[in-house]
């Protein structure tokens, strides 16, 4: 162990950093200005023994300038600034030392460890070449001078820092996978208990000594959880149609009060009710014995609520919503102008069979109604003209698909998914492989540039860089991804025998169905309705929906 207790102490400015007791002479060139930067307020006080902490840094520096007979003129620090993820030009200190380089108030730049400059590969080697080519020594006392004499001092700059920001990016993901590995290992990290679950011992000790928790299924709420589902997925329902319904029947929540419909939003997005925890991207293996909702009805929720989503507001095909009695509120189109028609009482009047008023409902084209833009259609249709046109459609795909051989249609969609996957594995391949070699022939060109023998600069070629490893990355994901897929021919088949499954249960249920779930049905059946004069009508069935009517066809 080092013995500190020679170090002489100083007298510094607290806000400016600058020392105040100065001898009266200096040694020319051996002016030292000492930067000290922890990235978290933990570190400012850590234990004497820690040399991460900024009271050890000091210490180090000080003992460092002394032996080497220089004189410390100035001390600046930086508290949780991480070196990493903040830029030189977002660090004032960094800044105030370029400033005070260019005065000529200092002549050596003195750090515990070259790290504390900063670990970002594209900027930090710069900045230290920035201050050696201004007159400024950089030293560190761990580590010595860095030089910037020749070509190979500016490619050993680089390299270092490149390591520097290869050790950071390593020690965050450790730090992060932390949570992680927990959850991979299907551990509950803490936090709320999830509506549906409760707290129960685990017999498991943290690093504090303290006993740690598991979820467990709370079979009451869970109840209430599936009711959730089940209200979304079947009959369509909003956050808000939930939330009203769970209210009047006297449901509560977990403190006793009537439902939000944002708290709603929240439990039909959690991916815990399949069983799978989550920590951050991580997600854990399918825990069964916390598993709530069926695969099946919580990935129907997710594209129900994407597709109502203002991204898709446009294009949607699920009804935004389910109230009223027009089959195709929301998800019917002018085929003239590709306006979304509205449904619009027309305020006239007629009588029924038995005397009694009825009101005129129709389908309204959105330009001419509302924005009374330029449109050649029809300004609205009589809803129950056209939803008899939709109804009759429906049921005689269903009726097609009862009739059918299951088997048959099963096995020969599977063969043509088979296909499908083999020729999507094949054209990520090749495009994986063009960029790999993008991707080898840029790490080349950056060697080549700290060498003086590229037209283009390390600064220049980094993002590119970075942007064309995201790029690989992500399509080597996808290609595992798929060729996985392609593979598991047990999990792709019972996924079809589902899917066709799924359309026999909508054919059982659709004469008996009510509304609600009748618009569930046909916007799982047709993706697309337009509308044209003289209600002539363009009818664009779901993809899946359409496989398999192609599959029928060629059975038959």
């Amino acid at each position: 162990m080092r013995n500190t207790s020679t170090v002489t102490s100083y007298n510094f400015d607290k806000e400016t950093g600058w020392r105040i007791d100065l001898p009266a002479y200096i040694e020319p060139g051996t002016r030292v200005l000492c930067l000290y930067r922890v990235s978290t307020a933990k570190q400012l006080y850590h234990d004497a023994n820690d040399e991460a902490d900024i009271p050890m840094q000091r210490l180090r520096c000080r003992e460092f300038a002394e032996q080497n007979g220089w004189t410390i003129v100035c001390e600046l620090q930086e508290e949780g600034i991480s070196g990493h993820k903040v830029r030189a030009e977002n660090r004032d200190k960094i800044q105030m030392i370029k400033d005070y380089a260019l005065k000529q108030k200092f002549d050596i730049f003195l750090v515990f460890m070259f790290d504390r400059i900063g670990r970002i590969a594209d900027e930090t080697p710069f900045v230290v070449e920035w201050l050696v080519s201004h007159g400024i020594r950089v030293w560190a006392s761990q580590e010595g001078e860095q030089r910037i004499d020749n070509h190979t001092d500016k490619l050993m700059n680089y390299i270092r820092f490149w390591q520097v920001d290869g050790e950071s990016q390593k020690t965050s993901i450790r730090t992060a996978n932390s949570m992680h590995i927990l959850t991979e290992q299907g551990y509950y990290t803490g936090g709320t208990c999830p509506y549906g679950y409760t707290l129960v011992k685990s017999g498991r000790m943290n690093k504090k000594k303290q006993e740690v928790h598991d979820l467990a299924v709370n079979e009451e709420e869970a109840a209430q959880v599936r009711l959730m589902f089940h209200l979304a997925y079947t009959y369509g329902y909003g956050a808000q149609c939930i939330a009203n319904h769970l209210n009047a029947h006297g449901y509560k929540n977990r403190s006793g009060n009537n439902w939000h419909p944002a708290t709603l939003q929240s439990i039909m997005r959690n991916v815990l009710y399949t069983g799978v925890l989550r920590s951050g991207d991580t997600l854990s293996p399918v825990q069964e014995h916390l598993r709530i909702v069926d695969d099946k009805t919580f990935n129907g929720v997710q594209a129900l609520l994407q597709t109502r989503s203002r991204k898709y507001q446009e294009t949607r095909s699920a009804p935004l919503n389910t109230r009223g009695n027009s089959l195709m509120a929301g998800n019917i189109f002018c085929g003239h102008c590709g306006a979304r028609l509205c449904v619009t009482t027309s305020g006239k009047h007629k009588r029924g069979p038995g005397g009694e008023s009825i009101v005129r409902t129709r389908y309204c084209c959105q330009t001419k109604t509302r924005k009374h833009g330029d449109c050649d259609g029809q300004t609205g249709y009589t809803v129950h003209k056209v939803d008899e046109t939709i109804d009759a459609f429906v049921r005689s795909i269903l009726e097609r698909v009862r009739a059918v051989n299951r088997s048959e249609i099963i096995q020969a969609q599977s063969q043509i998914d088979i296909e499908a996957r083999r020729q999507h594995v094949k054209e990520l391949r090749r495009e994986a492989t063009k960029a790999e070699s993008e991707l080898q022939r840029l790490q080349s060109e950056i060697i080549k540039s700290l060498t003086g023998e590229s037209a283009f600069t390390p600064e220049m070629l980094r993002p590119v860089i970075d942007a064309q490893e995201r790029k690989y990355a992500d399509l080597m994901m996808k290609l595992r991804a798929a060729e996985e897929e392609m593979h598991d021919s047990e999990n792709n088949l019972l996924a079809l025998t589902e899917k066709f499954d799924d359309v026999l249960q909508w054919a059982v249920m659709y004469d008996n169905a009510d509304i609600s779930a009748k618009k569930m049905i046909v916007s799982r059946i047709i993706d697309r309705v337009d509308m044209y004069r003289d209600y002539e009508i363009r009818i664009t069935l779901n993809i899946s929906i359409e496989q398999f009517l192609n599959t029928i066809e060629m059975v038959a």
